[in-house]
């Protein structure tokens, strides 16, 4: 019965850890840093690129 108590006990501590850690990242906004990383790259693309030039074909496919 003592067992049951403590493995009772520790599984609360382990739950009220992970909500305390939870709240924690959730104030200090973490949960958003890799979305906001892995959209930073398509942020330039909003801007038009000018239009690639053409590749000259060599003399010896003329």
């Amino acid at each position: 019965m003592n067992v049951l108590i403590l493995q009772v006990f520790v599984s609360l501590m382990l739950v009220a850890s992970s909500v305390l850690l939870f709240a924690y990242s959730v104030r200090h906004r973490d949960h958003e840093h890799a979305d906001r990383l892995s959209l930073f790259p398509l942020e330039d693309d909003s801007a038009p690129s000018p239009a690639a030039p053409e590749p000259k074909p060599s003399a010896s496919q003329e």
